[in-house]
């Protein structure tokens, strides 16, 4: 098996250039100590991938190690390797530390993503689109809502992802969906429903990741093919951490009257961006994004989508 296919018209080949450098990055050294911060939460909150998840595929290429705080998946030539959660979710804040592919990732896709089942599904995407050694990696974030895609937005990272772990994050809830990584927001997807555009509020979904072979259109749209002199290619994974309603038997745990379910912990379920955030969003965004559907007018000759109109 492998991840989704990408569409045809795969968006891998956008290239711009590329700054590694921090110094336009507002109070580094504040969201620094603010990285450390959220990284010891996120041990403090760390669960077992023993008992949060399951491997699905790769025939013994996947592998749960350090007494379930260690999680990878490997790539050869013969098959990738994948997991999903045991738990199934309806809105939440969801947190992974993720090292990606190093070296010559060339043709490899890291995919870490929630996703409901069906013709009509959901989901919520993180992609990470491999590179030739020394050539940033490419972030793809996508959103489905009842079987509609096509919101492609891409990212290059202000740091080396392969060097060391880093949190890429979900946020869910009914107003709107927040990706982030390292703490800093990256997209917003505000939910459009009142200009007639679906939104994911009634399928749970499950936390899915592979690693497997996308050279036909990873990187520069299927030019660059994998090198399997350097496989096995492995990706590792740590510090899991589901602040989330969980669906069970057709309730969510936060429909409850537990404790847990109604104190400040639930405060994500009506967080939005303040003023602050909002401009590191825009930070991201003006300094490294490279693709927003919401801006190629050749893709939709016949109008933006209605949701462009809200988008930041």
């Amino acid at each position: 098996p492998t991840r989704h296919q990408a569409p045809s018209h795969h968006l891998s080949s956008v290239h711009k250039n590329y700054n590694f450098s921090m110094a336009a990055f507002p109070s580094t050294s504040v969201l620094y100590m603010l990285s450390l911060v959220l990284a010891s939460l996120s041990l403090a909150l760390a669960g077992d991938f023993n008992k949060d998840f399951a491997i699905t595929w790769g025939d013994g290429r996947a592998k749960i190690l350090n007494s379930g705080q260690l999680l990878t998946l490997s790539l050869d030539k013969a098959s990738g390797s994948g997991f999903q959660s045991n738990n199934e979710y309806l809105f939440g804040k969801i947190d992974m530390q993720i090292k990606l592919v190093p070296g010559n990732s060339a043709g490899t896709v890291t995919a870490y993503y929630l996703s409901s089942q069906g013709s009509k599904h959901d989901e919520i995407d993180f992609e990470f689109l491999g590179n030739l050694s020394g050539d940033p990696y490419i972030l793809h974030t996508n959103m489905f809502s009842q079987g509609k895609g096509n919101r492609e937005e891409q990212f290059y990272l202000w740091f080396d992802p392969t060097a060391d772990f880093h949190t890429y994050s979900i946020l869910w809830n009914p107003q709107r969906i927040i990706f982030s990584v390292d703490g800093t927001p990256i997209r917003e997807f505000k939910n459009a429903e009142s200009v007639g555009v679906p939104y994911p509020k009634n399928q749970a979904m499950r936390i899915y990741s592979s690693l497997w072979n996308a050279d036909d259109w990873a990187t520069r749209g299927g030019l660059v093919k994998i090198d399997w002199s350097k496989a096995p290619f492995t990706a590792s994974y740590r510090n899991f951490s589901a602040n989330a309603c969980i669906w069970s038997s057709g309730a969510s745990s936060c429909g409850s009257s537990t404790p847990s379910s109604n104190s400040s912990n639930n405060a994500w379920l009506t967080e939005d961006l303040d003023t602050t955030i909002q401009a590191r969003l825009q930070w991201v965004q003006k300094n490294y994004r490279i693709y927003n559907y919401c801006t190629d007018a050749k893709r939709f000759p016949q109008g933006f989508p209605p949701e462009c109109a809200m988008s930041s």
